[in-house]
C-alpha cells in the first residue's frame, strides 16, 4: 500500500455485549483521499467498529487516533464536530418532515437576536438546492420524507453526510437500495470527494462494487481483523475465502425442485393509482421459484403487497389452487397459506425492541393460546429453539433483543416466523438485502429447500446474478407493467435489462418469452 500518512488509526479496539465479544483487538488505518472498504460476514463486527468510531458506542479498550492525536467521542455530535460523518445501514428519516428539514436536522440556519431565534427557511431552502445541484441529485426539498422511495431516502442520507463537509465519511451499505444508475452516480460523488482529500470508509457485501471503487480493503471475521490488502491485489474468490474462512466455489446451492401444477394465478391486477401497476397477470407453480426483476419504479413491491392484501386493487382476480379468492387484508392472505417477507426488514419486518422469542412467534400467537387466554410459553420456547437450530441462527438466547443480531440472523428469524405458519406460498421481497455472502448462501439454501418441498416461491430481487442463479422463471416489470416472463435456464442479463427498460425505450414492442 501507499506510504501516504494515515488520517485515522483505530488501535486495538475491543467491544463486548452480554454474551457476545463483538470486537477483539481490531486495528484499522485509513489514508486521506482513499476509499477504504470494510468487509466481513454479518456479525463480523464492521458496523460495531464504525459505531465506536462515530461515538455511538464506547469501546472497552483501544484508542482512536485522528491526525496523530488520541480522541474520545462520547456521542455522535463530538464525532461530527471532529470531521467524521456516517451514512447508516438502516434508514430512519423523520417521515412527516420535509426533505430539507431532515437534511439539516439539529443544525437549522436561524435568524433573530439573542434567545429569540427563528428557523431561516429561506436560507435552508437555498442551501438545500445548492447542495443537490452540486451532487446532481433530483430531490424535491419540500416533499415530506414519508413520500420518498427507499432509494430516494438513501440518496437523502448520502447528501446529508456530504453536507457536513467531513474529512472522513463512513458509508454503511450505501447502495443497498440504489439502482445500477444510482450506484454509478454515487461513485461519481465518491471520486469527487476523494479528489478533495476526503477519506471514505465503505462497508458493502457487493464484491463487484468493492473491486471497482476501493483502494484498500480490510476484512473482518468473528470480531477480529483478518488483514488489510490493496484492492488491486484481490479477487472475488479471495475476498470470499478470507471473509468466511472457507471456499464458496458456488454462489448458489444445487437445486432439485421440479415445478408442478399451478398453485396461484393472478389475472389483470390493476391498482387504483394510475401511476402504479396495471394489468399484471402471471402464474406460480407448486415447487417453483419465480423471480421478479425490474428497475427502481417498476412497481414490483406494490404488486406483491396488493396480492398479500396490503394495497387496494381496482380490478383483477386471484386464484389459489384453481379457486377464486378475495384477499383484501393480510389476514386473508395468511388464512390462505401465504407469507410475505417485506423489503425493509428493519421498518416492516422485525420488532426491534422485542426479543427473538416474540419476533419468532408473532405471526402464530393463536397457536399457543390455552385455557383462559393464557399462553403456553413452554411450547412457544420449544418452537423458537427448533427454529434457531434449524436455521442456524446466531443468538445468545431467545431473550436477546432482535435489534442486537446481525442482519442475516434477523432475516432468518423473519423466515422462521413465517415457517411456523406452514404457508404454501412465500413472497420474498429482496430477501438477501444487506446480508453477507455466507448468510446469502444459507438463505438461498433455505429457499431451494422450500421449493423442493413443493412451496411456491416469488422472489423479488434487484441483483441480476441472484435472479439468474435462483429462478426457474423470471417475470420482468417496467413502469408498472409486466413486459415478459423468461425461462431461468435461457435468461441472460441482457434479456432482463432489455425487458426492464422496454417502456422507456421508443420503438420496442411488448414481448413475452
Amino acid at each position: 500500500m501507499s506510504d501516504t500518512p494515515h488520517l485515522l488509526e483505530l488501535q486495538g479496539i475491543r467491544k463486548g455485549f452480554p454474551g457476545v465479544q463483538a470486537l477483539d483487538n481490531v486495528t484499522l488505518k485509513v489514508r486521506s483521499g482513499t476509499v477504504h472498504a470494510l468487509m466481513g460476514e454479518n456479525g463480523a463486527g464492521k458496523s460495531t467498529l464504525m459505531k465506536c468510531l462515530f461515538g455511538m458506542y464506547q469501546p472497552d479498550a483501544g484508542s482512536i487516533v485522528l491526525d496523530g492525536s488520541v480522541r474520545e467521542f462520547a456521542n455522535s455530535k463530538q464525532a461530527l464536530d471532529a470531521g467524521i460523518s456516517m451514512i447508516h445501514q438502516e434508514l430512519h428519516p423523520i417521515p412527516y418532515r420535509s426533505v430539507m428539514e431532515n437534511l439539516w436536522l439539529g443544525r437549522y440556519p436561524t435568524y433573530g437576536i439573542g434567545p429569540f431565534q427563528l428557523v431561516d427557511h429561506r436560507k435552508m431552502l437555498a442551501e438545500t438546492i445548492k447542495l443537490f445541484a452540486e451532487l446532481e441529485m433530483d430531490l424535491d426539498p419540500n416533499i415530506w420524507a414519508t413520500h420518498l422511495s427507499v432509494s430516494k431516502i438513501q440518496s437523502l442520507e448520502i447528501a446529508k453526510a456530504v453536507s457536513y463537509q467531513s474529512r472522513i465519511i463512513i458509508m454503511d451499505e450505501p447502495t443497498s437500495s440504489l439502482s445500477e444508475t444510482e450506484v454509478g452516480h454515487l461513485f461519481r460523488i465518491i471520486r469527487k470527494l476523494k479528489a478533495d482529500g476526503v477519506a471514505i470508509i465503505y462497508i458493502s457485501h457487493k464484491m463487484e462494487e468493492i473491486l471497482q471503487i476501493a483502494d484498500d480493503v480490510t476484512i473482518m471475521r468473528d470480531g477480529r481483523q483478518v488483514g488489510t490488502y490493496p484492492a488491486a491485489d484481490l479477487t472475488t474468490e479471495l475476498i470470499i475465502n478470507r471473509m468466511v474462512g472457507r471456499d464458496l466455489t458456488h454462489r448458489f446451492p444445487p437445486r432439485s425442485n421440479v415445478p408442478g401444477e399451478v398453485l396461484m394465478r393472478v389475472e389483470n391486477y390493476t391498482s387504483p393509482n394510475p401511476k402504479s401497476f396495471k394489468d399484471v397477470s402471471f402464474e406460480l407453480k407448486r415447487g417453483e421459484i419465480l423471480g421478479v426483476s425490474g428497475l427502481v419504479g417498476a412497481q414490483r413491491t406494490e404488486v406483491m403487497e396488493a396480492i398479500f392484501g396490503m394495497r387496494p386493487v381496482e380490478s383483477g382476480k386471484i386464484f389459489l389452487n384453481g379457486k377464486l379468492k378475495s384477499i383484501k387484508h393480510p389476514f386473508d392472505a395468511q388464512r390462505n397459506k401465504m407469507a410475505l417477507l417485506t423489503e425493509e426488514r428493519r421498518t416492516t419486518g422485525i420488532f426491534p425492541i422485542l426479543p427473538v422469542f416474540e419476533n419468532t412467534l408473532m405471526a402464530h400467537w393463536g397457536h399457543y393460546v390455552r385455557a383462559w387466554g393464557l399462553l403456553d410459553l413452554k411450547k412457544g420456547e420449544d418452537d423458537v429453539q427448533k427454529s434457531i437450530r434449524a436455521l442456524r441462527v446466531k443468538t445468545p438466547s431467545s431473550k436477546t433483543l432482535i435489534q442486537n443480531l446481525s442482519g442475516g440472523n434477523q432475516q432468518k428469524i423473519v423466515f422462521s416466523r413465517w415457517l411456523l405458519t406452514e404457508p404454501d406460498i412465500f413472497i420474498l421481497d429482496e430477501p438477501t438485502r444487506g446480508i453477507d455472502v455466507g448468510a446469502k448462501f444459507e438463505i438461498y439454501t433455505l429457499i431451494a429447500e422450500l421449493a423442493q418441498r413443493g412451496k411456491g416461491i416469488i422472489m423479488i430481487s434487484s441483483e441480476l446474478p441472484e435472479i439468474l442463479g435462483m429462478s426457474d422463471r423470471i417475470m420482468v416489470m417496467c413502469e408498472g407493467r409486466m413486459t415478459g416472463i423468461v425461462s431461468g435456464a435461457e435468461a441472460t442479463q441482457e434479456t432482463i435489462m432489455h425487458l426492464s427498460t422496454q417502456f422507456m425505450t421508443p420503438g420496442i414492442t411488448n414481448a413475452s418469452h
